[in-house]
């Protein structure tokens, strides 16, 4: 496993990280039960994986609770939590995939933090983030005030925005890069699905801020889960993919492959590597819902990334509307 460092924070990062969303909820038409949930945490804990990404709302704190019954006897050094808040989880039920209501203020954010740091047994956040926030609380200057108070308290390490739930958010990411001392951004970015997150690029370069990649494969496609015949469960939050959408993703997939053949890669190994290759990001984190895909997509952490020239093809391309 290679490491990198999360933007100005300094903090050493694993680059795959491991996405909790998936052992706190059953939006991926797998039900995870918690035994092999902690199994699934300790096994990316012994495969060098020290970054773990969650939210108050996953589980309603379900997925923080069991990252803390995981790595009860780790030190807390050996390991990065990185968890969002917002959502007001505490005075509403949520139905199907519904949005709750937020509440990105002082007040809030004070309380969020507490139950956070009970739920995982710890005395502080490595990394606390904005969830889905609107460009209401991005310009909240009182907000980020606090929040920058919080780091001078020891409360937090760092603090970022994880923009979503879908492609898009362009602006507020710009906003948060350019006006915040954030330390990460989180964003969709793939080899399919370029826009906006390259528009950060510059700028996240600049302030030194660090991109946290989810979606990496596309929702499925680029790890062959997701075929021409694929039809998505109501409660699968990928059921937003339409059928069009899909079927020319596998075109698309199917173009990329001389190029993943000339490395010896499959398109998974691929589509990470692609996204390894930009300096920028500082840690990957695919959806992992069982112990082979944890110990998959760690093994992608190698060092052995895409050239300049080939990451110059790929831009050509997709600029051409090679994808289309």
């Amino acid at each position: 496993m290679k490491y990198r460092k999360l933007g100005k924070s300094g903090i050493s990062v694993s680059e795959i990280g491991f996405g909790a969303w998936t052992i706190g909820m059953d939006w991926w038409n797998k039900k995870i039960d918690d035994d092999e949930a902690i199994r699934m945490l300790k096994k990316a804990y012994d495969l060098g994986i020290n970054f773990y990404e969650t939210a108050d709302i996953y589980g309603k704190g379900k997925s923080e609770r069991l990252l803390a019954q995981a790595f009860k006897d780790v030190h807390n050094d050996d390991i990065i939590y990185s968890t969002k808040w917002g959502y007001d989880i505490y005075n509403a039920e949520q139905i199907g995939h519904n949005e709750l209501p937020q509440k990105h203020n002082p007040e809030f954010l004070h309380h969020a933090l507490q139950q956070s740091m009970n739920r995982l047994h710890v005395d502080h956040i490595d990394v606390y983030s904005l969830h889905n926030p609107k460009m209401t609380a991005i310009l909240d200057d009182r907000l980020f005030e606090s929040l920058d108070s919080l780091i001078k308290a020891g409360k937090i390490r760092s603090h970022g925005v994880a923009l979503g739930p879908a492609i898009g958010w362009e602006e507020e990411g710009l906003i948060a890069l350019q006006k915040r001392n954030i330390t990460c951004l989180q964003t969709v970015y793939n080899i399919l699905e370029q826009d906006p997150a390259r528009s950060f690029f510059d700028q996240a370069r600049l302030n030194e801020v660090g991109l946290l990649v989810r979606v990496p494969d596309a929702s499925g496609v680029l790890t062959g889960k997701v075929n021409e015949k694929t039809v998505f469960d109501k409660n699968d939050h990928r059921n937003t993919r339409k059928r069009d959408w899909i079927l020319k993703a596998i075109r698309k997939v199917e173009k990329l492959k001389p190029l993943s053949d000339s490395n010896g890669w499959d398109i998974t190994q691929l589509a990470i590597k692609f996204i390894l290759s930009q300096k920028v990001v500082s840690v990957v984190l695919p959806t992992v819902v069982d112990m082979e895909e944890i110990e998959m997509f760690a093994q992608m952490s190698d060092g052995k990334y895409l050239t300049n020239s080939e990451l110059s093809q790929i831009t050509e391309l997709y600029n051409n509307s090679f994808f289309v």
